[in-house]
C-alpha cells in the first residue's frame, strides 16, 4: 500500500510539473493577430539553445553552444546527447552553432552543422559540415567548409544554414569584428554564402567566375548575420542581422547585392559616434526593417502551419537583447505591421521555427525549448 501511495504522489507531482511548463497569463491564454495561444515548455536545458530542427516524427534536434547536440523526444520529454559531433571553439559567442535536418533525410539520414572551428594558434572560423544520423550517433561526419579568413575574435561568426528547396544551402557568417572585409570579395567575412547539397558551388552562383572573388558568396555587406528564412511563397531569401548601438536589420536577400556594412548603417558606435558613409549610397540595399534602439534579432522563421490561420506567411523573429518574439506582418516584401509577443517572461529567444505540427517553436539562450500552442 505504501508503495502504492508513492506511485500515485509521484504521478501527481509530474501532472503538476506539467501544468507549471504551461505559460499563460490568464484562462483566455495570450492573443496575437485574432489567435489565441499559450507557451509550453518542452525541456530546460543548462546551455543556450542556438539551433533546432525537426526528424519525421517530430522528434527535434538541437545544438547547445558548448558543443552538444541532443534528440529531444516529444512524447516522453527526455533530450539525449548524439555522439559524433565535431569538436568546436568554444567562448564568446563560438560554439556548435546551427543544425539543419537534410530535406532528403528520408533516403540520406543527413544532418548538417555550423559550427566555430579551432585552427590552432588561437585562429577560428566559422564552419560547415553534415552527418549520417544513425540512432543517436551522427556517423561519417564529414567536414565541408571553412571561411577565410580565420582570426582570434570569439565574435560575429554568424551562423544559419537554410534550404530553398531547389538542392541549394545557405550558410551565414559573420565579418569576425573585421568591418572592412565585409566589402571585400576575397573574403567570406561578411557574407550569405550558397552551396551545393554536398558543398560544392552552384554554377549560376553571381560570383563564381571572378578571379578577384570567393565563388560562395551569394551576398556582402553583412555585419552578424543569425537569422536566415526562405519564404517558400515569394521564393526568396530573408535574413536578420545584429547591427552594433542601434541597426538590427531584416533584409530579403537577393543575388550579388551588397547590403552595406560598414559603408551605411542605421547604427552607430557603442560609444556614440556615426559609422560609415550614413544610412544610404547608391549600389547598396536598403533593409526591409531596421531597429534603433537594437532588439538583436536572432533566429527568424516564416510561419506555414495550419494551427494558426491569421499567421499564415508571418514572419517571426527571435530578439536577444529585446527578449521578445516578434511578429512582422508582410504584403509584397514590405512590413505592413510589427507585434511584440512574451516580452513579460524575460527570456532572451535565440530561434524561431514552424514545427511539423503546425505549431510554432522556439528556443532561447536560457535553455529552454518551447512551443506556442492554440487555445480554442
Amino acid at each position: 500500500m505504501k508503495l502504492l501511495n508513492t506511485i500515485r504522489i509521484r504521478f501527481c507531482l509530474s501532472l503538476l510539473v506539467v501544468a507549471l511548463d504551461v505559460v499563460s497569463p490568464g484562462a483566455l491564454g495570450r492573443e496575437s493577430g485574432g489567435e489565441v495561444f499559450e507557451v509550453e515548455t518542452l525541456t530546460k536545458q543548462q546551455d543556450s539553445i542556438f539551433g533546432f530542427d525537426f526528424l519525421p516524427g517530430g522528434d527535434i534536434l538541437f545544438t547547445e553552444r558548448g558543443g552538444s547536440l541532443k534528440r529531444l523526444e516529444l512524447r516522453s520529454g527526455r533530450a539525449t546527447l548524439i555522439a559524433g559531433t565535431p569538436e568546436v571553439a568554444g567562448g564568446g559567442q563560438g560554439g556548435l552553432l546551427d543544425v539543419r535536418v537534410s530535406p532528403d533525410f528520408a533516403t540520406t539520414s543527413r544532418v548538417y552543422l555550423s559550427y566555430s572551428e579551432p585552427l590552432g594558434d588561437g585562429k577560428k572560423t566559422t564552419a560547415l559540415g553534415c552527418g549520417r544520423l544513425d540512432g543517436n550517433t551522427l556517423s561519417a561526419f564529414q567536414w565541408l567548409f571553412s571561411a577565410v579568413e580565420a582570426s582570434d575574435s570569439s565574435i560575429h561568426f554568424g551562423s544559419r544554414i537554410e534550404f530553398d528547396g531547389q538542392g541549394h544551402l545557405f550558410l551565414s557568417v559573420g565579418e569576425r569584428n573585421e568591418r572592412d572585409k565585409a566589402q571585400r570579395l576575397a573574403f567570406h567575412n561578411g557574407k550569405i554564402l550558397r552551396f551545393t547539397m554536398e558543398g560544392g558551388v552552384p554554377a549560376d552562383n553571381p560570383y563564381r567566375d571572378r578571379a578577384d572573388a570567393r565563388p560562395e558568396i551569394w551576398s556582402l555587406g553583412h555585419r552578424n548575420p543569425q537569422g536566415l528564412a526562405f519564404d517558400p511563397v515569394s521564393q526568396t531569401l530573408w535574413s536578420a542581422e545584429f547591427g552594433p548601438r542601434g541597426g538590427d536589420e531584416i533584409n530579403q536577400i537577393r543575388p550579388g547585392l551588397n547590403y552595406g556594412w560598414p559603408v551605411v548603417t542605421y547604427g552607430r558606435e557603442y560609444y556614440g559616434p556615426g559609422i560609415g558613409e550614413g544610412v544610404a549610397k547608391p549600389g547598396m540595399e536598403q533593409p526591409v526593417a531596421y531597429y534603433v534602439p537594437s532588439i538583436s534579432p536572432s533566429g527568424i522563421g516564416f510561419y506555414g502551419g495550419d494551427s494558426f490561420p491569421a499567421w499564415k506567411g508571418n514572419l517571426f523573429v527571435a530578439a536577444l537583447g529585446g527578449q521578445h518574439l516578434r511578429r512582422l506582418v508582410l504584403q509584397k516584401g514590405q512590413v505592413m505591421r510589427q507585434e511584440i509577443l512574451l516580452d513579460d517572461l524575460g527570456w532572451r529567444f535565440r530561434a524561431v521555427r514552424t514545427g511539423p505540427d503546425g505549431r510554432l517553436y522556439f528556443s532561447t539562450d536560457e535553455g529552454r525549448m518551447g512551443r506556442l500552442q492554440p487555445v480554442k
